[in-house]
C-alpha cells in the first residue's frame, strides 16, 4: 500500500479541484471580470447561457486525483469522459495543466487569457458544449451516448503500458453499447495489452429521470459488475474533504492492483484474464453548485443537469456571483490570472500531462504499415468473365500477408462480428488467431489471447468502438460486416467523419488512418437469407456526408477489390466505404486494367459497351 497522502496535499487537491469548478463556471457564465475583482455586474454575463453542469464537479474531482496517481506512478494515461456533455470540465483542466495555452497561445495564462476562454465555451465562433475534437486530450467525442468503453479498449489494444481511464456517465451507462462494453474485458491480454480503467460516476441524474444504476441496491449493482468480470470499489460521499480522501486512498489501492497484474503478466508470460479494477464514484449531481433556486432543489437533483442557475430574474445576479465566489478564486490565481505555483504543481509535467498524452494525437504515433504489392496477388483473366472466382477470398490471402508483415510492430487489426469466415477472408487464420480470453475449449477454432483479429463478440457497436478507439490512437485496421447489418453502426460512423471533418480544421491534430469498412454479404448476392439481410441503406447515410472525408467503392471483381483496398488501407483521415463480393461471379478485369480502372475512379469499358 503507498504511503498515506496526508491533510496538506488533500487540501492542495481541494484547492485545485475548485480552481477546476471555478473555471468550468465561469465558462458557463462570464464575458467579463474573470477573476471577480470587481462586483458582477450583468453586463460581465453572456447573453445565452447554455452548456451542462451537472456532470462537471465530480469529473473535475476525477481530473485532479488522476493527475496526482499520474506523478506518484509515474503513469502512461489517458481519460476518456463519457458522459454527452460537460466539456467544460476538460477545457479547464487541461487549461490549469498548461496544455491548452501551449495548442492555442491566444487562450494564455493571464487575465486576458482567461477572459476568452470563458467567452469561446457555447459561443457562436467558439468552442462545444461537450469534449470534442478542439480539446486536446481527447480521442472521445460527447454527444451521442454509450461508446466511450468501447473506444478505450481500442486505444489499449498493443499498448502494454497504456492506462484508458475511461468515466462512465450513469446516464450513458444505460445504453446498449455501453451495457454490452462491460464484457471488453475478455478481449485484452494482460501481456502485451494495455489496461481499462473504468470509473462509473453514479450522480444519480439523467435530463430529467433518475438513472437506473443509482436506484438498485449497492450490493446488486455490485453483483452486476462482478458478473461482467471486474472489481468495484464504491468511493461515495458529499463532504469535499472526505471524498477525496477516500478516492485517493481507492485509486492508490486499484493502481497498485494494475500494476501488480501487469508485472505478474508480463514477468511470467501468462495471460490468464485477470479481474481488473474498477470505481464506482457517487457524487452529487451539480455538486459545489447553487442549492436551491426558487424554492426548488438543484444540487443533488436532475435540475442541476444543464443551467442550474438562469439570468432570467435579477435575484439571480447575486446568487451566481455567491457560487463563484464560493471557489475563492482570489487564493487560486494570482494577480496576473496565472494558476498558483504550489497548485501548478500538482499536474504532470510534459507528455504525461492528459491533455498532451501523444496516444490522444493518435497521429503522433503512427507509423505506416509495411504492405506486400496487391498486385501479386491478383486473379489471371485471360478474357473478360471467362473465370469464376471469390473476390473477398482473394482479399483475404492479401490481408494475411499484411497481418504477417507488421506481426512485430503490431500495429494491425481485422474487426468484426464473428463474419471473418462467413466474409470469406478465412486465409487470415493460417497466420494468426481470434483474440478471445475467456475460457477455451479443445474443439475451438483459432481461439489465442494473442490473435489479431477482433471478432470474437457478436456486436456491431463494439467493433466499431474498438477500431476507432484503435484507430484514434496511431494504428490501422478495418472492420468487415454484412452490408445489411452494418446499418447498426450508422451513427457511429457519422460521428467519426464528424470527428475527422473537424480535425482537417485543426494543424496540431496529426492525420490518422481511415476508418475502412468493407461491407461483403452484399444485397444483391443472397443465397438463402432473403429479404431481412438486405438493406443498401448505408451507403446513403455515407454518401450524403461531405466529400472531403467520406469515399466509397464499388469494386466489379477481386482485382479491382485488391486495388481499391490497398488504396483504403494507405489513406488518412477519410471513412472509406467498399462493397464487395464474397460468392463466385465472373471475373472481368486483368490486374493492369483494374489498376488503370480504378485509378480513373470511373470508365467505360468497351468490350462491354455497344
Amino acid at each position: 500500500m503507498a504511503a498515506h497522502i496526508n491533510d496538506e496535499m488533500l487540501n492542495k487537491m481541494d484547492a485545485y479541484w475548485r480552481a477546476a469548478n471555478y473555471l468550468a463556471a465561469g465558462q458557463l457564465y462570464l464575458l467579463d471580470n474573470p477573476l471577480l475583482k470587481e462586483p458582477l455586474k450583468p453586463e460581465h454575463i453572456k447573453k445565452k447561457i447554455v452548456g451542462h453542469w451537472g456532470t462537471v464537479p465530480g469529473q473535475n474531482l476525477i481530473y485532479v486525483h488522476l493527475n496526482r496517481i499520474i506523478k506518484q506512478y509515474n503513469l502512461d494515461m489517458i481519460l476518456l469522459s463519457g458522459p454527452g456533455h460537460g466539456g467544460n470540465f476538460f477545457v479547464a483542466n487541461t487549461y490549469l495543466e498548461g496544455t491548452y495555452s501551449e495548442v492555442y497561445p491566444n487562450i494564455s495564462e493571464d487575465t486576458e487569457g482567461m477572459k476568452r476562454l470563458f467567452k469561446q465555451f457555447s459561443f457562436p465562433g467558439g468552442i462545444a458544449s461537450h469534449v470534442a475534437p478542439e480539446t486536446p486530450g481527447s480521442i472521445h467525442e460527447g454527444g451521442e451516448l454509450g461508446y466511450s468503453l468501447a473506444h478505450g479498449f481500442g486505444a489499449v489494444l498493443d499498448n502494454p503500458d497504456l492506462i484508458a481511464t475511461v468515466v462512465v456517465g450513469d446516464g450513458e451507462a444505460e445504453t446498449g453499447p455501453l451495457a454490452t462494453s462491460w464484457h471488453g474485458n475478455k478481449f485484452l491480454n494482460p501481456v502485451t495489452d494495455g489496461v481499462v480503467l473504468p470509473i462509473l460516476h453514479l450522480n444519480g441524474y439523467k435530463i430529467s429521470n433518475p438513472t437506473v444504476l443509482s436506484r438498485i441496491p449497492e450490493e446488486e449493482l455490485r453483483k452486476m459488475l462482478e458478473g461482467c468480470g471486474w472489481k468495484p470499489y464504491f468511493v461515495e460521499g458529499d463532504e469535499p474533504m472526505k471524498v477525496h480522501r477516500a478516492l485517493a486512498d481507492t485509486l492508490d489501492i486499484v493502481t497498485e492492483e494494475i500494476l501488480a497484474i501487469r508485472k505478474h503478466a508480463r514477468e511470467t508470460g501468462d495471460t490468464t484474464r485477470p479481474i481488473y479494477p474498477m470505481i464506482v464514484l457517487r457524487t452529487p449531481k451539480g455538486w459545489t453548485g447553487p442549492k436551491n433556486v426558487d424554492g426548488k432543489q438543484i444540487e443533488g437533483s436532475f435540475r442541476a443537469h444543464q443551467v442550474p442557475l438562469m439570468m432570467d430574474s435579477p435575484e439571480h445576479l447575486p446568487m451566481l456571483e455567491q457560487w463563484l465566489r464560493s471557489y475563492h478564486p482570489e487564493e487560486l490565481f494570482d494577480e496576473n490570472g496565472k494558476l498558483i505555483p504550489e497548485l501548478k504543481a500538482l499536474a504532470p509535467t510534459g507528455e504525461h500531462r492528459i491533455g498532451a498524452n501523444p496516444h490522444a494525437n493518435g497521429g503522433l504515433l503512427m507509423h505506416q504499415l509495411r504492405l506486400p504489392d496487391f498486385r501479386d496477388y491478383g486473379l489471371n483473366v485471360p478474357a473478360p468473365g471467362s473465370v469464376e472466382g471469390q473476390d473477398m477470398i482473394e482479399l483475404g490471402a492479401y490481408v494475411r500477408d499484411v497481418i504477417k508483415l507488421n506481426m512485430d510492430s503490431r500495429n494491425f487489426r481485422v474487426f468484426g462480428p464473428d463474419e471473418t469466415m462467413s466474409n470469406r477472408l478465412s486465409h487470415i487464420f493460417e497466420v494468426t488467431d481470434r483474440e478471445w480470453n475467456a475460457e477455451r475449449l479443445d474443439t475451438d477454432e483459432f481461439l489465442s489471447a494473442s490473435g489479431r483479429v477482433m471478432d470474437g463478440m457478436l456486436s456491431e457497436h463494439m467493433c466499431e468502438g474498438w477500431l476507432e478507439g484503435y484507430l484514434l490512437t496511431g494504428r490501422h485496421g478495418f472492420f468487415a460486416s454484412y452490408e445489411a447489418f452494418i446499418r447498426i453502426i450508422d451513427s457511429m460512423a457519422a460521428q467519426h467523419a464528424k470527428w475527422l471533418k473537424v480535425c482537417n480544421g485543426l494543424p496540431w491534430r496529426q492525420p490518422i488512418a481511415s476508418l475502412n469498412l468493407i461491407l461483403a454479404s452484399n444485397v444483391w448476392q443472397q443465397d438463402h437469407n432473403g429479404f431481412t439481410h438486405q438493406d443498401p441503406g448505408f451507403l446513403d447515410h455515407i454518401a450524403n456526408k461531405k466529400a472531403d472525408v467520406v469515399r466509397l467503392y464499388l469494386p466489379p471483381d477481386a482485382n479491382c477489390l485488391l486495388s481499391c483496398f490497398d488504396h483504403c488501407i494507405k489513406s488518412r483521415n477519410y471513412v472509406n466505404v467498399i462493397v464487395a463480393s464474397k460468392h463466385p461471379r465472373p471475373q472481368w478485369l486483368t490486374m493492369e486494367q483494374a489498376v488503370q480502372h480504378c485509378t480513373q475512379g470511373i470508365g467505360i469499358w468497351e468490350w462491354a459497351s455497344n
